[in-house]
This record gives C-alpha cells, structure tokens and sequence, in this order.
C-alpha cells in the first residue's frame, strides 16, 4: 500500500504553448520584450518610491508591494517558458515543478490580497477623507501587509503538501507551460477529491470573497463621488476607478474561471489563453495603470532625471 503514495517520475515534461514551430521566434521575441517591461515597469516603481520621500505614504506602500509581487509573479513562469521555448526537451524536474507551483500561487495569492487591500484604501481616502489619517495608520497598513504575506503563505504551503501525497505513474506531459496546479491535479493516478475541494474552497476565499468586496468598495465610491457637484472631480474618479477595474476584472474574471470552474469544461488552449492573460499581460499592465499615470510619481521620476 505505501507505493502508492510515491511519486514514479523524477521529471515532467512541459508542452508549452500551443504554436506553430515556424512562428516561434516572433512569440519568443514577444514575451521576452513584455517580461522587460514588466520588469523594468515595476522596478522603476519600487525604486522611485524608495527614494522620494514624499512617497512613503501607505498608497504607495501598497504600490511597493504590488509592484514587487507581479514581478516575483512574472519571474515564476516566464524565464522557464522563453527556456522551454529554445529547448529540445522542454522539462522540469519533480521538486522544482513543486517549488515553481508554490511560488506561483503564493505571488498569485499576494496579489489577490493586496488588490483588495489597495481598493480599501482608496474607499477611505475618498469616502473618508478627513479621517484617512487616523484610519490608514502606519500601524493598520504594515500589518495589512505582513497580513497579505502571512495568508499566502499558509493558503500556498496547503496546496502544496495536498499535492505531495498524490502519485504519478506513467503520464507526465503536462499541457501546459508551467506547473499548474489544476494540470498537475489531472496527471495523478490518485485520489484527487480532497485537492479538487481545497482548491474550489480556497479558491472561493482567495479570488470571489476579495473580488467581490472590490466591488463593493468601487460602489460606495462612485455613490460618494456622485454626491461632489464637481463634474471634474467626478471624471477623474470615474476615469481611475475604471482603469482600475479593468485590470482587477482581468486578474479575478481569467484565475476565477480557470480555478473554479470544473476541470472537465477547460481545454489545454482555454486554460493556456487565460493564465497568459494573468500572468504575462496584467503584471505588464499594472505599473502603467496603477503607478505611471499618476501625477506624484510622474514628478519623483522628473526630479530624478534631474538630480541624474
């Protein structure tokens, strides 16, 4: 009875993205030059913040933060992929399929919680103004934070050690082109049940119940917004809130779907289409949409330059 619980290969191999061979250099080029930008997008953000000062407010601590998140997040899974890409034999080895995996929901997870913790600050900071001060506390912020770390620690840890008492026998093609969590579930000759309902609980917790108080907080925004007679006012937290959504509605709309869905009505292309979407585009997206537009920052990269 032991040997089931053993895992029969050392290695998995990584079927990559679904492309032809002869348009393979043009995707190559293509998410090497978005992971740069991704890279160099948020490290542009986190090292402005660092040094101004007048940045070091709790907005743009949770801008640090998510900004270091997407690019832990984009560093999971791209590097391996362009790897894979150039590669005769495109595998990864049993641990480190399992270290990329936790890596990947714990950084997937940390930006979950830090999107939510974002739109909560900006709930106070519209709806409650004159007490933002005393609500957003250093104190409240930095655990906020440690918070986020602290639950995607856990949440990532349980799928982890659930998917180490799984076997794999014969098949070890994974259809995809990292370690996914629902691919890896598919290839165990094993039991799964307990790891499909961990994953449609918690997936529940970490995905709907934040995304859902998102949403709640963008209403009591434009319902506080719309009470301003300024038309101004009004078209700027419309025009920020907006593109705000956009990308959390990108994030939570492709992960909800592919992780909480039944795992029968997901094709290897469906499920490849949409992690590329929260894993290559939104982390590329996040440092225009939530950092670069805005004014302070735009000022702390000019007196840069020209200190430079």
């Amino acid at each position: 009875m032991a040997e089931n619980n053993q895992t029969l290969i050392s290695n998995f191999l990584l079927l990559g993205l679904p492309i032809k061979p002869e348009h393979n250099h043009l995707f190559y080029a293509t998410f090497l030059a978005m992971y740069l930008v991704t890279v160099l997008g948020n490290l542009l953000i986190i090292v402005l913040i660092l040094l101004d000062s007048h940045l070091h407010t709790p907005m743009y601590l949770f801008l640090s933060n998510l900004s270091l998140s997407d690019l832990c997040f984009s560093s999971v899974t791209i590097p391996k992929l362009l790897q894979n890409m150039k590669s005769q034999v495109p595998s990864i080895p049993y641990a480190g399929c399992l270290t990329q995996m936790y890596f990947f929901l714990f950084f997937g997870d940390l930006e979950s919680f830090l999107l939510l913790v974002m739109a909560y600050d900006r709930y106070v900071a519209i709806c409650f103004p004159l007490h933002y001060t005393s609500i957003m506390s250093a104190k409240l912020c930095v655990c906020l934070v440690m918070l986020s770390w602290v639950l995607t620690t856990f949440h990532s840890l349980l799928h982890t050690l659930l998917l180490t008492r799984l076997s794999f026998c014969e098949n070890n093609m994974i259809p995809h082109f990292f370690c996914d969590l629902s691919a890896l579930v598919k290839l165990a000759c094993s039991d799964t049940h307990v790891n499909e309902l961990v994953i449609f609980i918690m997936g529940g917790l970490i995905l709907v119940i934040p995304f859902l108080l998102i949403v709640m907080s963008y209403a009591r925004i434009f319902t506080s917004t719309l009470k301003v007679p300024s038309a101004q006012g009004i078209y700027k937290a419309f025009s920020t809130c907006g593109s705000h959504l956009s990308v959390v509605s990108l994030f939570y709309g492709t992960s909800s779907a592919l992780y909480l869905c039944p795992s029968s009505n997901n094709s290897p292309m469906k499920e490849t289409v949409m992690a590329l979407m929260y894993t290559v585009v939104t982390p590329m997206l996040n440092p225009f949409i939530y950092s670069l537009r805005n004014r302070d920052m735009h000022g702390t990269l000019r007196r840069a330059l020209c200190k430079k």
